[in-house]
């Protein structure tokens, strides 16, 4: 098998370049999954989220190492294993960050990158259910909408408001300077269903003869003659079997899996690499380095006078919220793990908003996303961020089926722990409001005997965990760590780029699928480009 480009990963980057490579009708992709077709009706329910955080076939079953940030847990690590990746499995959370973040990603020598560069391929990617302005689009694959909006989640945004909160009717609209702002989480939603970038970008591709998509294929290594990326080797249906390359081999399989397979292929540092087995192709020492994630801790309250998502997760109500979800596209199935997220300051040194602190309306077990509680809840997540805490992904052996070792070394930054704890704080003065006292009961967790520093920290490390926005570890830019350029090449490598989040310089401020949609969407108009210009040489 050849193509002209062989893409491992049909996630949310994989999808996107996919389908936009293959505009062209002479160009031939080759697009590479692990996991199976999207054919689980779970994927397509918003509200089947939840029960996918672990799935046996639909997720990696990965975990993370046991870590003083996580009070030696190893926490589950959901990362999505077939057709549209995590974009098939996430919350659905469509929040792109502050302007800020890209402006940060420019400044460190990335050119191309700067807020004002990135809005044009949001607005291209996006098909807006609101008004297309400035910084929103209409015409894009990716459908993007409101949240329906419940009454327990209006009397939160009203709360913020008595706080001196400023509402943000379009969170996606906040421009520079942002500070202490609330509003209402936006989805990738169409109607009832899910939008994977499957079922936007994908599906319009895949009848193009130019496409040709291999799904149950687990990526052992990229193939190299010399520097140059040549193809790439897997294993399906017990067979081992190698597709090649005739321009580039592309990554985006993720943050975890991009500088896992580098690592598995000879590119990375040299001394692991000598240590599980591996021969060094080419000595890249950030490869794996700067893991970035958004850590979580929520706090609960119990709820009287208005519904929750709690006692409508079960017998007769939930089975009304079925009907109502099927005949109307609304209701507790259309529902992302948060529909309202305020972003507040809480470190005087902070420039703009520090802390995202989002809200459900329901609460869950120990806190953690997942099983709701029997009984009326609501809850809120703190999270910083811009985390200073930095891990990495690491191959542990040179096995392409063992599970690397995942990282990301929560709360190791002093500034990351403060940060929390002025979040968590903010979150309970909501609470106190007149707009949610009156419907709100005694903290159920931690609890109200929760008060130091170091019991609310205690508390953190217990029972806090991941947003799933694993990113930075294939960093772009051009210092000693960074491991592809600003037109997202491996340095010292040729035809060979990454393309996902793990490209990242610094973790986005929100949630990181709309940015990886956008860098993909990038990295498609950078190779068009450099094909443009080799065809013109």
């Amino acid at each position: 098998m050849q193509a002209d480009y062989v893409i491992v990963g049909a996630g949310s980057a994989g999808c996107v370049l996919a389908t936009r490579l293959t505009e062209d009708a002479k160009t031939n992709v080759i697009l590479i999954e692990a996991g199976g077709k999207d054919y689980n009706p779970l994927i397509h329910v918003p509200a089947g989220f939840f029960k996918m955080l672990d799935h046996d076939k639909l997720t990696w079953k990965y975990r993370s190492e046991p870590d003083p940030g996580t009070n030696g847990r190893a926490i589950v690590y959901t990362r999505g294993r077939v057709v549209g990746g995590s974009s098939s499995i996430n919350g659905l959370i469509y929040i792109r960050g502050q302007p800020e973040d890209y402006d940060h990603w420019a400044q460190q020598g990335n050119r191309g990158w700067s807020w004002d560069d990135c809005v044009p391929l949001f607005r291209a990617a996006e098909c807006w259910e609101g008004q297309e302005n400035e910084v929103r689009g209409k015409n894009g694959p990716l459908h993007t909408s409101n949240t329906d909006r419940s009454p327990l989640c209006a009397a939160v945004v009203e709360s913020g408001r008595q706080l001196g909160l400023t509402y943000q009717e379009d969170v996606n609209g906040i421009t520079h300077g942002s500070v202490d702002t609330i509003g209402w989480c936006q989805q990738t939603r169409n109607g009832r269903r899910r939008a994977s970038a499957a079922r936007t970008y994908l599906a319009r591709a895949l009848a193009r003869p130019n496409l040709q998509l291999i799904t149950d294929a687990m990526v052992h290594r990229v193939v190299f003659q010399g520097k140059r990326a040549v193809g790439v080797e897997f294993a399906r249906g017990g067979n081992t079997q190698r597709v090649m390359a005739g321009r580039e081999v592309i990554l985006s399989a993720g943050a975890i899996g991009s500088p896992h397979i580098l690592q598995l292929s000879g590119v990375g540092d040299a001394e692991h690499l000598s240590e599980i087995g591996v021969p060094v192709v080419h000595q890249l020492n950030g490869v794996g380095r700067n893991m970035q994630d958004h850590f979580t801790a929520r706090i609960s309250y119990p709820v009287a006078g208005l519904s929750t998502a709690n006692e409508k997760a079960r017998g007769i109500p939930l089975a009304i919220e079925v009907l109502r979800w099927m005949f109307t596209g609304k209701g507790m199935l259309t529902y992302s793990p948060s529909l309202v997220a305020a972003s507040v300051k809480v470190l005087e040194s902070s420039a703009t908003s520090d802390m995202q602190i989002t809200f459900a309306p329901g609460s869950f077990k120990n806190g953690q996303i997942g099983e709701l509680e029997e009984t009326p809840g609501v809850s809120a997540g703190a999270w910083q961020m811009r985390p200073l805490s930095r891990g990495y992904v690491k191959a542990k052996s040179n096995r392409p089926e063992d599970m690397p070792l995942i990282n990301p070394r929560y709360l190791s930054d002093e500034t990351d722990r403060m940060a929390l704890l002025g979040g968590l704080r903010f979150a309970r003065r909501m609470f106190e409001a007149p707009a949610l006292k009156p419907y709100v009961g005694a903290e159920s967790l931690p609890g109200k005997d929760v008060q130091t520093d170091d019991e609310l920290l205690d508390y953190a490390r217990r029972y806090g965990g991941t947003c799933y926005h694993a990113s930075c570890t294939c960093m772009m830019g051009q210092h000693p760590l960074a491991v592809v350029d600003d037109q997202l090449r491996v340095h010292g490598m040729d035809a060979l780029r990454v393309i996902d989040a793990s490209i990242m310089p610094a973790v986005t401020s929100t949630n990181t699928n709309a940015p990886t949609i956008m860098i993909a969407e990038k990295g498609a108009a950078v190779i068009k480009a450099a094909t443009r210009e080799r065809l013109a040489a």
